[in-house]
């Protein structure tokens, strides 16, 4: 059990506010400061200090919240393998981003599943931002994510990389010839939510090139890949995908690969998990049968 002084420090850190931090703790703020100074001495450092009146962490509090909040997951893995102890079959809790779960791992679960029939096996969908919150949190064990993350805070292995394209409806009405990233400026592009590891790996290499995705017409926001599928293929606007994502509806015609001499982008997929985490050999393993 991760000791109460712990989880009133990892309060703190969420808040910045050691009042705040007693008002969702239900105790009183100097009880909060009784924690921190306990955890203080015991490591012999500060974790926090004051920059005028903004709280801020030492360099100690960044390590230890990294290590606490690592051994917060490994509680909850604990806790759920204890609870499946005697049911002889093996509990994984794993997110992946939507890209991944909908183009990549049906046929990889289902080869799993051939191997160890009497898995439990919970698969959440969401983007990379909202997995690595709950991987933090000990909601989900590991991930395999499309998107940015902390790589001091994460251990990780490379799943694969993938390229990412402009893609449209083969009638698309475009405004002119596509040649350069700026020929598709003019159309309505079909985006995901912030947090997505698909709209990052857009926004960073549009960054790069000292554009936005505000230099576009029009711009819809949809959450659901699907829908954003089936959009483009009835010419409501284009989009960026990975290219796995769109292999079946680009060989069947429904979709096309716009063909810009600019835009050559790729990038990785990642199996990840908490650095440090005592679980690790087993995630290697399960990285292994996932491959």
């Amino acid at each position: 059990m991760l000791d109460f002084r712990m989880e009133t420090f990892l309060m703190v850190c969420r808040c910045m506010n050691f009042t705040r931090a007693a008002e969702e703790l239900h105790i009183t703020q100097p009880a909060v400061s009784q924690h921190i100074r306990f955890l203080e001495e015991h490591y012999r450092t500060k974790l926090f200090c004051y920059s005028g009146k903004k709280l801020k962490m030492t360099s100690a509090g960044e390590l230890l919240k990294s290590a606490a909040i690592t051994m917060l997951h490994d509680e909850q893995s604990l806790q759920n393998q204890m609870l499946h102890s005697d049911d002889g079959f093996q509990d994984i809790r794993f997110g992946a981003t939507m890209t991944v779960g909908d183009a990549v791992m049906s046929k990889v679960l289902e080869r799993y599943l051939l191997h160890y029939p009497d898995a439990q096996l919970h698969m959440e969908v969401a983007n990379t931002q909202t997995l690595l919150e709950r991987l933090d949190n000990g909601e989900i064990d590991f991930a395999l994510v499309e998107g940015y993350f902390n790589k001091s805070e994460y251990e990780y292995l490379h799943y694969s990389t993938e390229r990412f394209i402009a893609v449209s409806s083969p009638h698309y009405p475009f405004r002119k010839q596509q040649d350069r990233l700026e020929d598709v400026f003019g159309e309505r592009i079909l985006l995901r939510e912030p947090g997505s590891g698909t709209r990052e790996v857009l926004e960073r290499y549009l960054a790069s090139q000292n554009r936005s995705i505000q230099e576009f017409a029009k711009m819809i926001e949809i959450s659901s890949l699907q829908t954003i599928k089936e959009l483009t293929k009835a010419g409501c606007g284009i989009t960026f995908l990975y290219e796995v994502a769109v292999k079946e509806e680009i060989k069947k015609g429904e979709l096309r690969r716009i063909p810009l001499t600019d835009f050559d982008v790729s990038h990785d997929f990642t199996f990840v998990w908490r650095r440090g985490s005592i679980y690790a050999d087993m995630y290697k393993e399960l990285f292994e049968e996932f491959s």
